[in-house]
């Protein structure tokens, strides 16, 4: 549908955003004060973990396997923390260190690995000039910032509905100074899409000529599914079997929104080549990690099964509001014709697309009236070429403060619309 605001003759035009501007004053005029910037999860959601606590008592702190998680030892995890995220990752618990709460942290600290010390012997990248990285975008800030961190040079790769433009990488990957590709295969932040079975094959089946890239596939979404039938993710280390290859790919996973934000498990999968490789850092970084929080989950969720009744009980409360933020969209901004946007089965986020232009203005007007979002171009490395991709971060309010939300974004996106189509024609 094309957008009804170019089609107004001038003076309906003036009229419209007249009359879109007392909407907004309207709302700005009732002094809100409400969050969506970043995917938190709610009270609600937090809520249903709180019985993990119980878990652990003075009696015991011993481990199924005779593992004393009150004391060093066990530098790659307890036995059962491995096996468990192993199980939820699609690999061997040989091929997984779980170590603290944060899979961004595991992240930062392979990139760093790679960058000071070298991947499987290669020369470390600080001593070999330029460095790049692929950045599917729109995609998640926190990667972009690791990688600008060490000086990498963050090349944008276009979003497809079927995941990164694999014609793209497969160009880019050419190039020996780019080194990795930041990938969140389901539930892609901030789209919400699966990535294909054939974008799966086609990223194992690179062949960059930088013998230390590495496919950083951050999978914080496996078990976040909104409905029963879920999408499905291809196995990429299945894959790679398949294809007899190895040492291609970085696979992370947390707890950190199935159960306590900043105080879940976290986990980091690899061949068996590249985690011997990777522990050669880790060692030196840390005696062994936090095993009490790895005990208290592994109590809780003895097994896959357990893990997925308890996202199921998670969805039950996510699932009322992403359908709220698409009912809202729908019938704020359908008719329209000015804005379209993602309506995910899974994940955190709905990635919102205004006119080219409206980013920037349609986040500071909703600031203005109320509303905090997530800043206009965080979603891409460098800024928005064109300035038009808005997350939308539903988790954290209370049904009633998103739908307060949503009104008030519904109402910036149309003025801003508006507003830049009578700038389009000299008319403010």
């Amino acid at each position: 549908m094309d957008n009804v605001y170019l089609a107004l003759d001038d003076a309906a035009l003036a009229a419209e955003v007249d009359r879109l501007q007392a909407d907004v004053d309207a709302l700005a005029a009732k002094g809100l004060s409400l969050d969506m910037a970043r995917g938190k999860p709610s009270r609600e959601q937090v809520d249903l973990s709180r019985s993990m606590l119980d878990a652990l008592d003075s009696g015991s702190c011993l481990e199924d396997q005779g593992q004393d998680a009150a004391n060093y030892g066990v530098p790659d995890g307890l036995p059962s923390a491995r096996a468990l995220m192993a199980s939820l990752m699609g690999v061997p618990a040989s091929q997984v260190v779980v170590a603290g709460s944060s899979s961004l942290n595991l992240m930062f600290d392979c990139v760093a690995h790679g960058f000071v010390r070298g991947v499987r012997g290669a020369k470390p990248q600080c001593a070999q000039g330029p460095l790049r990285f692929l950045c599917p975008a729109p995609g998640y800030d926190r990667h972009f910032a690791v990688t600008e961190h060490f000086g990498f040079e963050n090349v944008p790769v276009p979003m497809t509905p079927e995941g990164p433009d694999m014609d793209v990488v497969e160009g880019l990957v050419a190039d020996p100074s780019v080194k990795g590709i930041w990938c969140v295969p389901k539930y892609q932040n901030p789209c919400g899409i699966t990535y294909s079975d054939e974008t799966v094959r086609r990223m194992a089946a690179l062949r960059p000529a930088a013998p230390d890239f590495r496919v950083y596939w951050d999978n914080a979404y496996a078990v976040h599914n909104l409905y029963d039938e879920g999408d499905e993710l291809l196995n990429i280390f299945d894959v790679l079997a398949g294809e007899g290859r190895d040492a291609l790919v970085y696979e992370f996973a947390s707890t950190s929104k199935v159960t306590f934000p900043g105080s879940g498990i976290a986990a980091v999968a690899a061949s068996p080549a590249d985690i011997a490789d990777l522990k050669g850092s880790f060692a030196v970084e840390r005696v062994c990690p936090d095993k009490m929080s790895q005990l208290m989950h592994v109590r809780s969720f003895p097994d896959v099964d357990a893990v997925r009744a308890h996202m199921a009980r998670l969805a039950e409360v996510l699932r009322p509001r992403f359908e709220l933020v698409e009912r809202r969209l729908s019938e704020g901004l359908g008719e329209t014709g000015c804005a379209t946007w993602t309506t995910p089965r899974g994940g955190y986020f709905v990635s919102f697309e205004g006119p080219e232009g409206s980013a920037s203005r349609i986040v500071e007007l909703c600031r203005r009236t109320g509303v905090t979002l997530t800043g206009a171009g965080a979603t891409w490395p460098g800024d928005d070429p064109r300035d038009s991709n808005i997350r939308i971060a539903p988790s954290y309010p209370t049904l009633e403060e998103l739908d307060a939300a949503l009104e008030v974004f519904c109402a910036c996106a149309r003025l801003v619309s508006a507003q830049l189509a009578a700038e389009a024609r000299g008319l403010r």
